[in-house]
């Protein structure tokens, strides 16, 4: 007989509200961590980390290349946490990834600049960079597995997209403080010491997010997967397994990933910098925007999660990927404007575009893969996609902006990456309200058919 824990509909809608929680925990803090580098890089590191240059753009791409530093990690930290993920539990490795996040970030506050140990501190800046990208790269697929995994099918990407709103949640925290910081103390305190303060607030944050994620546990389907894999020696998992036989997953994945992971970091990161000296609009400005654009971008993607429920995954990525190709034309004249209204209605138009492909990639990448080895399948289509996309994003931007003197190149490079989308979109399979049981079931055909072929 079923307990009543499994059965009655309140306690399991209560069950799955306490996992959703214990995932954003979790994911706000290491993303406050991850975009609070992030705001930094262009802010600060340009100006303390890098020896002094005459071009103002020389200093602000050598801190976007250490910036970049962490998305190369990201996909060795999938790898590597989506092996012992999909082996382990989920909920093991989420712990250990924020302990990892918060070290590396609280150590970022304690580095010496480059006026006092010169090239080591640059050094040191990407080591520890490299090892907070590491623990992030762990991080996403976990924290939408944990969800996806305990979501009902009809509401799957409703729920699977609270974990993305904890995106905008950390990055609007690391802006507020900055922006506290930066509006409270003079630029010299700022520079000297009044950064550090926001990596150093991180240890207390990741206590927080710790303890929330030791109240949950893993997903039933989890749990029988994990049992069928201990019982079945000759059944694998890990990342060559998902290539090995899932591979039209991990290429569709990419392709979704591409344009999304571009256009966030043109619009959070790129333009910071656009603003800041193209422009020269005052940093605590430019702060105070971005805080109420992450405010919209947070409260969208759970409505537009619950939007891919009802209209489809294709149809809500779709208006994304042809949003995000014209996104560029549009808002850099609105931010030439120098009109704060009219850039933050650019920011903001940017990251709801965004959203409508950002909310359903937890649904989606969920349904490509088997739980055996989904974790390593939605970190891998996810993670490595970073390198190319989003690590060089603001690289590249800023190389345009510096080469041509005008926006137009960097629209062009948003709206062609909006293409490569366009492709997997259109051709990905449509998820909409599948079972991850059936999904399972179909995988272990596969397997004793194969089996069969074998031993034939």
């Amino acid at each position: 007989m079923a307990s009543p824990r499994t059965t009655d509909p309140t306690a399991k809608q209560s069950s799955l509200r306490r996992v959703v929680t214990a995932s954003m925990a979790g994911t706000v803090v290491e993303w406050y961590e991850f975009f609070l580098y992030a705001t930094a890089a262009t802010l600060v590191f340009n100006k303390i980390m890098f020896p002094p240059s005459d071009d103002p753009y020389a200093p602000i791409i050598a801190a976007f290349i250490t910036y970049a530093v962490g998305f190369i990690a990201r996909p060795l930290g999938g790898i590597v946490f989506g092996h012992f993920g999909d082996k382990y539990g989920r909920k093991k490795l989420l712990q250990l990834a924020i302990i990892l996040v918060g070290i590396a970030t609280f150590l970022m506050g304690c580095l010496p600049t480059f006026d006092m140990i010169g090239y080591w501190a640059p050094v040191l800046l990407v080591a520890l960079r490299f090892a907070q990208g590491f623990a992030v790269g762990g991080e996403w697929g976990g924290a939408i597995l944990l969800v996806s995994e305990h979501s009902p099918d009809r509401t799957r990407g409703f729920w699977a997209s609270w974990p993305q709103a904890a995106v905008p949640l950390g990055n609007l925290i690391a802006t507020v403080v900055l922006l506290i910081l930066s509006r409270t103390l003079t630029e010299e305190q700022f520079l000297a010491w009044g950064w550090r303060v926001g990596f150093w607030l991180s240890v207390v944050i990741v206590a927080i997010g710790y303890y929330v994620r030791t109240r949950v546990t893993d997903a039933p389907i989890f749990l029988e997967a994990q049992k069928q894999v201990e019982q079945s020696k000759a059944t694998r998992y890990g990342v060559l397994e998902v290539i090995k036989r899932y591979p039209r997953g991990v290429v569709t994945a990419m392709g979704l990933r591409f344009a999304e992971n571009i256009m966030y970091y043109l619009v959070v990161t790129f333009s910071i910098t656009y603003l800041a000296v193209a422009r020269e609009v005052a940093t605590a400005e430019i702060l105070g925007l971005l805080v109420i654009a992450h405010i919209v971008h947070a409260i969208v993607i759970p409505l537009i999660g619950g939007l891919a429920d009802r209209l489809g995954r294709k149809p809500v990525y779709l208006i994304g990927t042809i949003g995000a190709a014209a996104w560029g034309f549009v808002a850099f004249p609105m931010f030439d404007t120098e009109n704060p209204a009219i850039i933050v209605a650019a920011i903001s138009l940017g990251l709801f575009i965004h959203a409508f492909m950002y909310a359903p990639q937890p649904a989606i990448m969920s349904e490509m893969f088997p739980t055996r080895m989904r974790y390593s399948g939605v970190s891998l289509g996810y993670q490595v996609t970073s390198i190319v996309a989003g690590s060089l994003a603001p690289i590249i931007a800023t190389a345009l902006l510096a080469t041509y003197g005008t926006y137009i190149p960097v629209a062009v490079y948003l709206a062609i990456a909006a293409a490569i989308t366009l492709v997997a979109v259109i051709s990905m399979r449509e998820t909409k309200g599948s079972s991850l049981h059936e999904l399972d079931r179909l995988d272990e055909e596969k397997l004793a058919a194969d089996k069969v072929a074998v031993e034939a």
